[in-house]
Formats: structure tokens, C-alpha cells, sequence
């Protein structure tokens, strides 16, 4: 088996490895691949089972579906995805499992592709400024030619294209470019399989009939009748049965139908002599007369009273059109001016929404920008050992403001939610207040009652009460205690008291102990941060470091002076308690000396 090609090796690893707005710009490199092999060679096709070997085509399939107007690249890149697809397919052997690719693979292909069209005319339909217009109209094409092209390579494509939901929706179109198109499509499918017509079910069968001869008796653009002749003639060359079956279904039905009662061939006949398409309009008809059953009577009579309902019936909307001309003329000018405005304001309004957009992010981004140069800016001038603090009262500051701002947002959240509440609480004040005047006013109204003596008790209740009162004493004695025990009690609570105060004044006193040398220690470390070098020292600077207390100094002079001299000794006198001297300071002395000394950060 021969190796794959590095260039789809490469292209795999980075579609699989990108992020999916990513992936449509990546397989444009496609296009390269494919074009850098002659059509048909066999180096082609080895390059088309390595695109879909490694799943490339699956993916162009796939992001077809996805809406290019949020995506990098825009519709001309699926327009472009659309053509490479078609091209990966066509020509394309696939040996292990063909069956998926053939029932699975490519009836998704062209539902997608067909999907991506109807997608395409919207918006073309939709579409106000010219440039975007033939914009669309021309992606539109692309996407056309690639199905043209597909169902071309694979002729069984061609009944699974009409019986599309998608081609149909794009067929049944107000829209005469895109119509035009697509009944170019018709036309190219039914050149690469004749008889598709009789393959596919009946229901889109009479669809796609009754679309070309709407476009006949709706119309007088002789593009689209020319094209909707060309096609029915093709259908009525190709398939035989076809005919009988347009000249029975549209052979017409009254006034209701558009096309006379003379049907297809009256309608042919009369609208459409003269366009410049007469020869294949002639061998439509000579089709259709064959068709004919004999009675030319009758024929007649039915052709006169025919064109005689026509004529009543097109002066009758002709004067009735007349009668309504200025009012709808005045009607769609205003509904245009009206739509037209409204697009505008959408238009300049998602301008405005996308430039405030921008703005706030360049301003997020500078804030942040600032932010960072200024912490870098503190983090030079502090010193090491203060980072950690300095960062923990960052971490703290910021804490605190995204919890201020937090609390604001939830309460006018909370308040927003509550308003109804405050509105129905505010009229239940009114309310009773309003009540409590009325009752108010109705009681000073009533006359004043004369005062009634509570009623006494009886004898009877009063002897109730007190048996219940004796028994609750009985079950409830009440606790009684020696007049000792009491002074006992009295003196252990004096004697509790009084260590708790000398326990609290100790406390306290240490406490202010702590808090003057915590400052003191505070004081010395700013003096030390800020003090500047050996080398730029001055006698100036020496008088911050000196104390005020004599002893304090005198000690700092002893350690000074033992340091000194411990730093001069011969290496001989550091090896050990035996060689040192009387007047030598043992090294736990020194060192108590030294742990005293606070200097940059360390001891």
C-alpha cells in the first residue's frame, strides 16, 4: 500500500487539532491539494482516498451545515468548501466500505449542499445593496455547479436531488435569477438520467410539473418560459409516459384555471408564439397534438368560448386595477420607504452595537495593560520581603471590591424583582390607613357607653384558685440554703473575681507590650528598607541607627567590638574549645548577639 500523501498528513493533524472556527479557512487548502494533480491521473485519485481516508471530506460535508456569517471567511468560503466536496467525490474509489459511502456519505453531501443553497437565496433574496446582491447570486452559482457537478459523477444522485425537500424550496421561488438557476439544475439532471422522472414517487412528480407550468402561465418573462419550455420538452422526449400525463392533468378546469380551457397546449400556443424560442416551443406542441383525442368541433367551440370568458374576465381586472392603481402605488411606496428605513436603523444600529463592542474591549485591554505595568512598576520598587504582605493586601482590596460590587448588583437585582411586591406592600399601607381613618371616624360617632364593673369572683372560683396554687407549691418547693453556705459562696465568687481582674490587667499589659514592640520592630525594618548603601552612607544616616538609651548603645558597642574581634582571629583559634582564650565569646554568646540584628529581610 503506498504511503499517504504528507501535505493530507499535515492537513488532518491541523484540522484535528484547530478550533472549530478554525477548521472551514484550514480546509480551503484543499482546492491546492487537489489542483496540483491532472484531473483523472491516477495521482488524483490516490489524493481524493487520502482526503477521505482521514475524514476531510466528512468534515467540508459537516461544516456546510454550519452558518457562515458568525464564522471566519464568511459564505464565500462554504461556496469554496461546496466545490471542493464535489470535487473530492467525483472520480473517487472507495474500497473499504462502499456501501456507506454510496447510500450514506453522498445523499448527506447533497442534502447539505442543497441545504447551503436554500441558505444562499435567502439571503440573496434578502439582501438590499447590489454589491451583496451579486455577491450571493454568484456563491449561489458556485453551489450549483457543485451539486451539477456531483450528481454528474454519480448518476443515481440524480433522483435523490428531486426528491430533496430543499430542491423543491429552492424550485418554488418568486425570485427569476435564482429560478433561472435552478431550472438549469432541473434541465442538468434530467440530461444525465432521462428517466429520473419515473423513479421518484408521484407526489414530487406533479410538484415539479405543476412549478414549470405555473412559471408558464404566471409570467411573461420569456427567460423563465423559455426555460420552462425547454424542460418540459426534454421531459416529453425522454419519457413517453410523461405526456399523456401533461395532457390530461392540465387540460383545464374552468375560469379557475390560468391557462384556459383549451389547457397546456392553448395556454403554449397563445402566450408564448413569438418569444424567440418558437422551434423548441413547436416540437412541445407537435408532442402534445399527438396526445389529442379527435374532435375539432368541439375544439372550436370551446377555443371561442374560451377567449371570449378571457376577455370578460381580463377587462373586468384590468378596470379593477385601474380603479386601485394609485392607492396601491401610494401603499408600496410607503410600505418600501417604511422597510427600507427599517433596515437601515437595524443596519446602523448592529454597526453601533459592534463598534461599542470594540471599544469596550480595546478599553478592557488597556485597563488591563495598565493594570499589569503598574503592578510590575510596585513589584520593582518593593522589596522582596515585602511582596507576600503586599500582594495579600492586593488580594484582599480586590476581594473587597468585587464583593461591593457584587452586593450593588444583587440588591438592585433583589429590587427590580421586589417592585410589584413594594408596590402591592405601599397600597396595603394605603389601604389601611384609609380603613383606620373610616373606623376611627365611625367610633367618635358612637355614643359613650357607661363604664360596667368587672365582675367579681366567687367563692367558689376563689377556692378553686387557691387549691391550685397550694398544690403547685407542694409539687415546687422552693430550695433553701444555711446562712454559711451562703458566705462560703460569697467569698469563692470575691476571690474568682479579683484573679480575673489581675488576670485581665496582666493580659492586657502584655498586650501593650507586644503592640510598642511590634511598632518598634516596624520602625527598624522601614529605617533598614530605606537606608541607603555602604557606599553612599553618611555621618547623617549613622545618627538614625544610634539609640537614645546608654545601656542599649553600650551593649551594641560589646556585641560590635566581639564581633570584630572574633572575625580577626587565626583559623587555629576556631577549631575548637581547647585553643580558644579566657577573653574569647563563646559562639552561643555571639550568637545571641547576632539574632538580635535585623538586617534586609534577614538575620
Amino acid at each position: 500500500m503506498a504511503p499517504a500523501d504528507p501535505r493530507v498528513l499535515a492537513l488532518a493533524a491541523q484540522v484535528t487539532e484547530s478550533r472549530e472556527q478554525d477548521i472551514p479557512l484550514l480546509l480551503l487548502e484543499l482546492k491546492e491539494i487537489l489542483n496540483s494533480a491532472s484531473l483523472g491521473c491516477e495521482e488524483s485519485r490516490k489524493i481524493k482516498q487520502d482526503i477521505y481516508s482521514y475524514d476531510l471530506t466528512r468534515y467540508c460535508m459537516l461544516v456546510l451545515r454550519q452558518d457562515h456569517s458568525r464564522l471566519r471567511g464568511g459564505w464565500a468560503t462554504a461556496a469554496q468548501l461546496a466545490e471542493i466536496l464535489s470535487h473530492c467525490c467525483v472520480g473517487l474509489e472507495v474500497k473499504e466500505d462502499p456501501e456507506e459511502f454510496y447510500t450514506k456519505f453522498l445523499p448527506s453531501a447533497i442534502d447539505n449542499l442543497l441545504f447551503l443553497g436554500r441558505r444562499l437565496q435567502a439571503r440573496f433574496i434578502r439582501a438590499i445593496k447590489d454589491k451583496e446582491k451579486q455577491d450571493f447570486l454568484r456563491w449561489f452559482r458556485l453551489v450549483t455547479d457543485a451539486i451539477c457537478w456531483l450528481f454528474g459523477g454519480h448518476i443515481q444522485l440524480a433522483a435523490c436531488v428531486l426528491q430533496n425537500d430543499h430542491f423543491l424550496q429552492l424550485l418554488v421561488t418568486d425570485d427569476v435569477e435564482t429560478a433561472i438557476i435552478m431550472m438549469s439544475v432541473l434541465h442538468s439532471v434530467l440530461k444525465v438520467n432521462g428517466s429520473v422522472l419515473l423513479q421518484v414517487d408521484e407526489k414530487t412528480l406533479h410538484s415539479v410539473l405543476d412549478e414549470l407550468v405555473y412559471r408558464l402561465s404566471s409570467t411573461t418573462n420569456p427567460v423563465i418560459g423559455s426555460a420552462a419550455t425547454k424542460l418540459l420538452l426534454l421531459v416529453a422526449k425522454f419519457c413517453k409516459q410523461l405526456v399523456k400525463l401533461l395532457t390530461a392533468r392540465y387540460k383545464g378546469y374552468g375560469i379557475a384555471c390560468l391557462f384556459s380551457l383549451l389547457g397546456l397546449k392553448g395556454l403554449l400556443s397563445k402566450q408564448w408564439t413569438g418569444k424567440g424560442f418558437d422551434k423548441e416551443l413547436s416540437e412541445l406542441l407537435d408532442l402534445l397534438q399527438l396526445e389529442q383525442p379527435n374532435g375539432k368541433g368541439k375544439m372550436q367551440k370551446q377555443h371561442q368560448a374560451a377567449c371570449i370568458i378571457q376577455a370578460m374576465w381580463r377587462g373586468f381586472q384590468t378596470r379593477k386595477r385601474l380603479r386601485k392603481l394609485p392607492q396601491a402605488v401610494t401603499t408600496l411606496q410607503r410600505s418600501f420607504r417604511a422597510k427600507r428605513e427599517q433596515e437601515l436603523q437595524h443596519l446602523k444600529k448592529q454597526k453601533e452595537d459592534e463598534d461599542l463592542k470594540l471599544q469596550m474591549q480595546l478599553q478592557r485591554q488597556r485597563a488591563m495593560r495598565l493594570f499589569h505595568e503598574r503592578q510590575l512598576a510596585l513589584l520593582e520598587i518593593i522589596h522582596a520581603s515585602q511582596v507576600n504582605k503586599y500582594m495579600e493586601e492586593m488580594e484582599e482590596k480586590s476581594a473587597l471590591t468585587i464583593q461591593r460590587f457584587w452586593r450593588g448588583y444583587s440588591a438592585r437585582r433583589k429590587f427590580h424583582q421586589q417592585r410589584q411586591s413594594l408596590k402591592e406592600y405601599k397600597a396595603a399601607v394605603v389601604i389601611q390607613r384609609a380603613a383606620s381613618k373610616f373606623l376611627e371616624k365611625r367610633r367618635s360617632r358612637r355614643p359613650v357607653s357607661p363604664w360596667k364593673d368587672p365582675k367579681g369572683l366567687t367563692d367558689e372560683q376563689r377556692l378553686g384558685l387557691q387549691q391550685k396554687v397550694d398544690d403547685y407549691i407542694r409539687l415546687h418547693p422552693a430550695s433553701q440554703m444555711s446562712e454559711e453556705m451562703s458566705k462560703e459562696l460569697h467569698t469563692q465568687a470575691q476571690e474568682k473575681l479579683a484573679q480575673f481582674l489581675l488576670r485581665n490587667r496582666l493580659d492586657q499589659r502584655a498586650v501593650q507590650r507586644r503592640e510598642a514592640l511590634l511598632a518598634q520592630v516596624n520602625t527598624d525594618v522601614e529605617l533598614l528598607m530605606n537606608a541607603p548603601g555602604l557606599s553612599e552612607t553618611t555621618e547623617k544616616d549613622l545618627d538614625v541607627f544610634m539609640s537614645r538609651s546608654v545601656p542599649v548603645a553600650t551593649k551594641a558597642r560589646q556585641s560590635h567590638n566581639a564581633m570584630l574581634k572574633y572575625n580577626s582571629w587565626p583559623w587555629w583559634k576556631k577549631l575548637g574549645d581547647e585553643f580558644v582564650e579566657d577573653d574569647a565569646i563563646p559562639d552561643d554568646a555571639l550568637n545571641a548577639e547576632l539574632e538580635t540584628l535585623f538586617i534586609g529581610g534577614r538575620k
